[in-house]
């Protein structure tokens, strides 16, 4: 059983989907989860359906729906690092690699969730994943938490084998349901879940389970 989960991902609402239902599921098992999510999404196309946000009000629009998404899940520690979105792949990685060891060292994870490099899609998520992994690496083999990584790319498995870590979050649906349902600029959460359509063994073969790859460092 994990005792304390360090999750490193790049956007609010990168929880949502693949991810909402483990957290849930290590804090109701007694785990201690941090947040640090590095930008609030400022520069996402998304404003609502009908457009509810700007360009101005998005980025305090975005850390609401993030800080209840947190709560739906019930993570208590959020971390706001301050970096601009769709810039992570040009940050310094000195200073990116040092914000994540600080964490690393105050924190002391058995475990760390973030996207694995290469296989995410986004530019923000490849750059974050290789932040966290570059920054894990550093560590003694002995002192190194398990790397749990999210990957959704075409083809990915192709590359990177099939998923190793696989857990059944049925009995954790609603919060599941509710990280997803509190992003409201950038879903239709209804749309999306099908709750209109979907019966409850529906959602649960849809949304139930989530996978991990665990990412292996050379020998």
């Amino acid at each position: 059983m994990e005792q304390r989960i360090l999750v490193v991902l790049p956007h609010p609402d990168d929880e949502a989907f693949g991810l909402s239902g483990t957290l849930a599921m290590h804090i109701h098992n007694g785990a201690q989860v941090t947040y640090a999510c590095l930008t609030l999404g400022e520069m996402g196309r998304n404003m609502g359906i009908p457009p509810f946000a700007t360009r101005v009000t998005l980025p305090a629009i975005r850390k609401m729906e993030l800080e209840s998404s947190c709560q739906a899940i019930g993570i208590q520690d959020l971390r706001l690092l301050g970096f601009h979105d769709k810039m992570i792949e040009f940050e310094d990685q000195n200073v990116l690699d040092t914000r994540i060891g600080e964490l690393l060292k105050e924190l002391n994870p058995s475990l760390v969730v973030t996207f694995y490099p290469g296989y995410s899609v986004h530019p923000d998520h490849d750059a974050c994943g290789a932040a966290v992994i570059r920054t894990v690496g550093k560590l003694p083999a002995s002192e190194r938490p398990v790397v749990h990584c999210l990957a959704f790319s075409r083809d990915h498995e192709q590359a990177i084998g099939k998923p190793d870590v696989h857990y059944d979050v049925r009995a954790f649906l609603k919060q599941k349901v509710a990280s997803i349902e509190s992003h409201r600029s950038q879903f239709q959460a209804a749309e999306l879940l099908g709750k209109n359509e979907l019966s409850q063994q529906e959602l649960e073969a849809r949304f139930g389970t989530e996978r991990f790859w665990t990412y292996r460092y050379p020998s």
